[in-house]
């Protein structure tokens, strides 16, 4: 039996509340989609054996670098074997869902990573409505399969409807009509194609639709889902923006984190054609227990981001720098000469211990203005790590005035700055939210 053996999903603390009521999702100064895929790794892998896995796919539309290989980070902060082979699978929206139904296929067990940061031009629709997240899905064969296979179908259509050109940060679109009709006329085929080599019928299936012209989106779901229950795909997005690349398997995470045995889901993915992904849950998802549900995510309190705030954050606003030296210039080779503790936090050449179970507590702090950073002002803290290790760190996703010795605080990958094309990634420490839920 192949399928899915654990999900998980990641949604940045900050949020900007527009006026019509709907929230977006917004990465931190600190978070690409590096960091971002990182997080929705370590808690798909919370207390899983990390060698089990030999594949890492890695899929987003605003890749960190190109030419580089992204995922080659993620695998490294992850602390996964040499022996992974990991790989980028970006550009378009379609990757993410591709990247799932490749591993699905067939193969090694592999975890499959879908972040994105959903740029638009100031004021347009694709600002207002898109979001930030991440998730991630390990596949593989077994009795702990919490969601089999079933089978899937797709088409391929060129399709005009949402375009950006090489090096241009926002999307050009074409209108929500034109999107609602192209994929209305397909949808219906594939969706049929796909539950019948699954061996289910239209009246069992709870549909997961994911797409970024919201118009057709809406439609299709209508259609489907006739008088059953609708995929919660409105919620979601209201209260996290359409998340891209990320978005189909957010949805995946949050169904599956909610399912019943036997239920079974098709997961309708409309981006340049359309893909549908057949799953029926196993008597194993009642045992799925996430380290950091979707849900908690979404229902615990966020920091509220100004608008002036998240245009610096995205470079729409060149907010006047520090005066203050630049920071030095990462190099490559003693980035590479120290990459177990740069990447892992490890001591020599093993980590003594996985960042994603690392907790402590701020045992002092100090708030520095001067030090050079795209959001001040900086918080330093002396963290004594559990287990008896101190650290001397950067915290992040806290207001100074929220800062407190005695604070419970957990280890996080983050981007300490960019300098002449150089992404510094490094560990931050930010307050606790990884807690195992019963």
């Amino acid at each position: 039996m192949r399928g899915i053996l654990s999900v998980a999903a990641y949604i940045p603390l900050h949020r900007i509340q527009w006026a019509s009521g709907a929230t977006r999702a917004v990465a931190s100064y600190d978070e690409d989609t590096t960091t971002l895929g990182v997080e929705a790794g370590r808690l798909a892998l919370h207390g899983r054996d990390h060698q089990e896995i030999e594949r890492l796919l890695f899929a987003t539309t605003a890749p960190a670098y190109v030419d580089k290989n992204n995922a080659s980070a993620v695998h490294a902060a992850l602390g996964l074997p040499p022996a992974v082979t990991a790989v980028d699978s970006g550009g378009a929206l379609r990757s993410g869902v591709g990247s799932l139904l490749t591993a699905l296929q067939g193969g090694p067990p592999t975890l499959v990573v879908a972040a994105d940061m959903r740029n638009g031009r100031p004021g347009s629709d694709d600002e207002r409505f898109g979001g930030d997240a991440s998730a991630a899905v390990v596949v593989g064969d077994g009795d702990g399969v919490v969601a089999e296979f079933l089978g899937s179908a797709s088409t391929t259509v060129e399709l005009m409807d949402r375009w950006r050109l090489a090096g241009e940060t926002t999307s050009h679109a074409w209108e929500d009509r034109f999107g609602e009709s192209a994929y209305l006329g397909v949808v219906g085929e594939v969706v049929d194609a796909a539950l019948a080599r699954a061996g289910v019928s239209h009246d069992e299936v709870r549909p997961l639709v994911s797409g970024a012209h919201a118009r057709a989106v809406a439609s299709v779901r209508k259609t489907l889902s006739a008088n059953r229950d609708g995929d919660g795909d409105g919620e979601l997005t209201a209260r996290t923006g359409h998340c891209g690349a990320a978005h189909g398997q957010l949805l995946l995470v949050s169904a599956l984190e909610q399912a019943e045995p036997g239920q079974v889901f098709a997961l309708v993915s409309l981006a340049d054609g359309v893909d549908v992904l057949v799953f029926r849950t196993t008597s194993a998802i009642t045992a799925m227990r996430p380290a950091l549900s979707l849900r908690t995510q979404l229902d615990s309190p966020g920091q509220d981001v100004t608008y002036e705030k998240f245009l610096s954050w995205r470079g729409f606003v060149t907010r006047e720098p520090p005066r203050r030296p630049d920071p030095a210039l990462p190099a490559g080779p003693p980035a590479y000469r120290h990459r177990h503790w740069k990447f892992e936090l490890a001591t020599g050449s093993e980590p003594r211990r996985r960042m994603s179970t690392v907790h402590g507590t701020v045992a002092t702090y100090t708030t520095d203005h001067l030090a050079h950073s795209p959001s001040p002002p900086t918080i330093v803290a002396v963290v004594d790590l559990d287990g008896g290790e101190r650290r001397v760190t950067e915290l992040t996703d806290v207001h100074p005035d929220a800062v407190s010795v005695g604070d419970r605080v957990e280890m996080t990958f983050r981007r300490l700055y960019t300098v002449n094309g150089i992404h510094n990634y490094f560990w931050k420490a930010r307050p606790e939210r990884l807690v195992t839920e019963s």
